[in-house]
């Protein structure tokens, strides 16, 4: 896999670079609430612009459905790259039409253009490889180089994130070289104790990176929505609380396979119950109660790990020496939920571990928590791609970037 620095050492003065960055963030309007993608790919745009490149940064936000949705548009991060890079950023009104091309046109060296939202286009996400093929080569007209950077997107067959670097000379970008780096801490002589910290809603959503873990952690810490099926599945009433219950025979086994491979399940003791979802835009006070965790009562829902759970994961987090977390432990939110969170982050900033952040909710909450970022070993900008990566997946937007 080429590397920007080898990019960089043959010479970019001059020309076309695509950068495929991850500037998927999310708005309040066109409020941009957490910029932390943005940034991360900052450097390497900004590489390419000092090095005279013509650089036309293009990303995916939200999900339109593959046709022009003014609530998805990349303007505001365009603007918003603009202010980090203390430069002008040109911005495109579409992906492959007049606008783009003439944007591109004018850039002169060192310029960067953003162009508009590609999922605004079906070729972008089109299961179709034809289909997918032709949005590329368009595409591919725009430029003659590409740097693959969004990471957050690398596990989608995307026509710009696998199908594109088929078609130019290509290299990966700063931050998927970062983020690789990483996860091979996480995968290949990972430093002892190793703990696991998974929350988020859904235990579906983590049973792949679940089994695969169990191979390699020694504890694996639950929070989050997805608790409450391990919870159930150890024969417990959650009341009214987030339940998959046609997970629960999976969990099950999983329970089973770690207790015969002596790795250390860590479920929660304790949790904050309240008779309802508490109203997130008001974040009006949601006065919850504290049960324990075998003792939820059956018209209540659990939506925090509570002070008992608090003390007991930062202790199981305290000796270790590498902690990957990814999902947050309740409805952070809302400040009435956001202890259980707080509690895991603060653990981590206390530990000598080398810390990974794994993206998504975990790694918004971490900056929306007011915690400093560099206190953390590592935090992700993507999440998903974070996960399939430790289930041993290939990831098409890696592959392709191989040579």
């Amino acid at each position: 896999m080429k590397t920007i620095d080898e990019l960089l050492a043959e010479g970019v003065a001059g020309k076309r670079v695509f950068v495929r960055a991850d500037l998927n963030v999310p708005l309040d309007g066109t409020t941009i609430t957490d910029d932390g993608r943005i940034r991360a790919v900052r450097p390497t745009v900004a590489e390419l612009a000092a090095a005279g490149a013509r650089v036309i940064v293009a990303s995916h936000l939200g999900r339109p459905k593959g046709a022009p949705d003014p609530a998805f548009s990349l303007a505001p991060a365009a603007a918003r790259l603009g202010e980090l890079l203390g430069a002008e950023v040109a911005f495109a009104t579409d992906t492959v039409g007049e606008s783009a091309r003439a944007t591109v046109a004018a850039l002169t060296d060192g310029q960067v253009a953003v162009i508009e939202n590609l999922r605004f286009n079906a070729g972008e996400t089109s299961k179709d490889d034809a289909e997918r093929g032709a949005f590329a080569d368009r595409l591919a007209e725009l430029a003659d180089v590409y740097v693959g950077d969004g990471f957050g997107a690398v596990h989608r067959k995307h026509a710009s994130v696998f199908d594109l670097p088929a078609r130019l000379p290509h290299a990966a970008g700063g931050l998927i070289a970062t983020e690789v780096g990483v996860l091979k801490k996480l995968t290949e002589d990972v430093a002892r104790p190793y703990a696991v910290v998974l929350g988020g809603a859904k235990v579906s959503d983590k049973l792949g990176v679940i089994d695969h873990l169990l191979e390699k952690a020694d504890r694996i810490l639950i929070g989050g929505g997805m608790a409450y099926t391990f919870l159930k599945a150890q024969g417990h009433e959650v009341g009214i609380s987030l339940l998959q219950e046609d997970q629960v025979p999976a969990v099950q086994g999983y329970l089973k396979r770690a207790e015969e491979l002596g790795v250390e399940f860590v479920l929660p003791v304790d949790v904050l119950v309240a008779g309802e979802f508490p109203d997130l835009k008001t974040k009006a006070p949601a006065h919850p109660t504290t049960v324990a965790a075998d003792a939820i009562p059956a018209d209540q829902e659990g939506l925090d790990i509570g002070p008992e759970t608090r003390a007991l994961y930062a202790a199981k987090l305290a000796d270790a020496a590498t902690v990957f977390w990814n999902g947050p432990m309740g409805v952070f939110e809302h400040p009435d939920y956001a202890e259980g969170t707080k509690a895991v982050a603060q653990a981590l900033v206390d530990s000598q571990a080398f810390s990974v952040v794994g993206g998504g909710d975990s790694a918004a909450a971490v900056r929306i928590l007011g915690f400093d970022e560099n206190a953390f070993g590592h935090i992700s900008t993507g999440g998903g791609a974070s996960l399939e990566y430790l289930e041993g997946k290939t990831l098409p937007g890696l592959a392709a970037l191989e040579d």
